[in-house]
């Protein structure tokens, strides 16, 4: 007679005699998911080593007062100051964000707040679709539609054939399924209580739903935000074709300028000869790319850990 059969005769069983025996699939289950997650840790241990690695071999050519401290970005005659590239990659993510950030919140408050099953049941296919068409369509898109159309409202001779406007204009369309799903996420998860007392004190669909439900999300959409600017920073294809491969520091959204990502792929495409300064700078910014995206998520988690409501 086992254990558990001899203490239901003489009385309640303790649940701790559930919680030891012994269940062979759940430990192989418990098992392979500890395996994953290892791999998971290990793999970005091993491309931040990889990356540190190739790093060094990069500022032993090149020193960081000449990296952070030029603002000339011309490897054939060993210029390399990296701010053309950070400012270029900054410009078409700021645009894209304000192309982004407004509608991804928009179309969450609708589908959120606001649109029927039947119509949330089609628009939600929609924006993964959107998110799931290779970027590289999108540069092309830029290319063949959004530069034209600029060229139209400001002119041929004021708006270069690659430019940051209509790479950031572009990358915006792309981050906007992100954004939208993320926002909806926290919105949906706002209790309907507080939707209620806001309807019982006055308040109309749209007074609650800008005043009531997308601050007591904040949090949420914060981090989708930021999210979303972390993949605008690291979008690669659209910048590649669309945003320009000459390096230079201009402010001018409608010229064009080529950001990191832009680089790194010109330069993994090229014929660069092996650890050459040229060819070990893209490591470099690699790393400084690597460094920014960090920071976001800390921003991010750290917005979260803060303004993140708690509601029972």
């Amino acid at each position: 007679m086992s254990e558990i059969s001899k203490k239901a005769e003489d009385g309640p069983i303790p649940l701790s005699l559930f919680a030891h025996r012994r269940r062979p699939v759940e430990a192989m289950v418990k098992a392979f998911l500890a395996i994953c997650a290892a791999a998971s840790i290990l793999i970005t241990v091993g491309i931040v080593i990889i990356l540190v690695n190739q790093s060094l071999l990069f500022f032993k050519q090149v020193s960081l007062a000449e990296f952070f401290g030029d603002t000339v970005w011309q490897p054939l005659t060993g210029k390399f100051g990296v701010w053309p590239l950070i400012n270029a990659t900054m410009m078409t993510s700021v645009i894209a964000m304000l192309v982004a950030l407004p509608l991804g919140l928009f179309v969450a408050i609708y589908l959120s707040e606001y649109a029927p099953s039947k119509v949330r049941s089609i628009l939600k296919p929609v924006l993964e679709v959107l998110a799931g068409i290779p970027t590289v369509v999108y540069g092309f898109f830029a290319l063949s539609f959004m530069t034209p159309l600029l060229r139209v409202f400001f002119g041929d001779n004021h708006v270069e054939l690659f430019n940051m406007a209509s790479a950031g204009l572009v990358m915006g369309v792309l981050i906007t399924p992100l954004i939208a799903s993320m926002t909806e996420d926290a919105l949906s998860s706002v209790p309907q209580s507080l939707r209620q007392a806001s309807f019982g004190l006055g308040a109309n669909r749209i007074e609650t739903s800008l005043q009531v439900v997308v601050p007591a999300a904040f949090s949420g959409i914060a981090a989708a935000f930021i999210l979303g600017l972390s993949r605008a920073i690291g979008e690669t294809m659209i910048v590649a074709l669309a945003s320009g491969s000459g390096s230079k520091m201009t402010f001018n959204p409608l010229e064009g300028a080529q950001t990191v990502t832009g680089y790194i792929v010109a330069v993994s495409s090229g014929d660069v000869a092996y650890n050459s300064p040229e060819y070990n700078s893209i490591f470099g910014l690699a790393l400084v790319l690597f460094v920014i995206t960090l920071l976001l998520n800390w921003l991010s988690n750290t917005i979260v850990a803060r303004f993140q409501e708690v509601y029972e």
